[in-house]
């Protein structure tokens, strides 16, 4: 076991809430999972609530910062397109007990304010880029919660695909799926 029993229980948190839910997932098995006794946990964490709040509102700053960070404020809507997607799609590649976190618990009863507030900035920032580029008649019209899903979606269907086996990652797939992406939101 490692020194810090904090993030070996997070680390534990994340893969079973991603694998079992917030429901199918207790106390006892993410101590067991950490290698801690559960008391330990509530040293850390008063309860499971605030253990999956804590554990969203990391993650999704920290999908936020890779995607924020050296972000292309002046280029052109398909730069900054390029740029979120690749992002997104290399964070959820590379996390990918994190991005199914994130996705299956979104919309969870147990969340708190910050939780929402830390999701909702986070859409925020992409459905500005959005509507920045609907405004330079760049993409489609259509409401922007439309246009991220169909974006977004097949992002969390491809990363499956990759873990599954069912596609081998490349960067010219990845591009190519970048592209088909564009297509699909941007005005022809």
């Amino acid at each position: 076991m490692s020194k810090n029993k904090q993030k070996d229980i997070l680390d534990a948190a994340v893969t079973l809430f991603a694998e079992r839910g917030y429901d199918g997932t207790t106390v006892p098995m993410i101590a067991e999972k950490a290698m801690v006794g559960a008391g330990t946990i509530y040293r850390y964490f008063a309860n499971k609530e605030f253990l999956v709040n804590e554990l969203y509102t990391n993650s999704v700053q920290q999908l936020s910062e890779v995607i924020i960070s050296d972000f292309p404020k002046t280029a052109t809507t398909h730069v900054q397109f390029t740029h979120i997607y690749t992002r997104l799609f290399d964070f959820a590649r590379n996390n990918v007990e994190v991005f199914v976190f994130i996705n299956s618990h979104e919309d969870g009863h147990y969340l708190n304010e910050k939780s929402k507030k830390t999701f909702s900035e986070f859409l925020d920032f992409i459905t500005g880029v959005i509507e920045a580029g609907k405004e330079k008649h760049e993409i489609r019209s259509l409401p922007s919660e439309a246009l991220i899903s169909i974006v977004y979606s097949p992002i969390v269907m491809l990363v499956n695909l990759l873990e599954t086996g069912q596609l081998t990652y490349s960067s010219e797939l990845v591009k190519e799926l970048e592209d088909s992406s564009w297509n699909a939101i941007r005005i022809i």
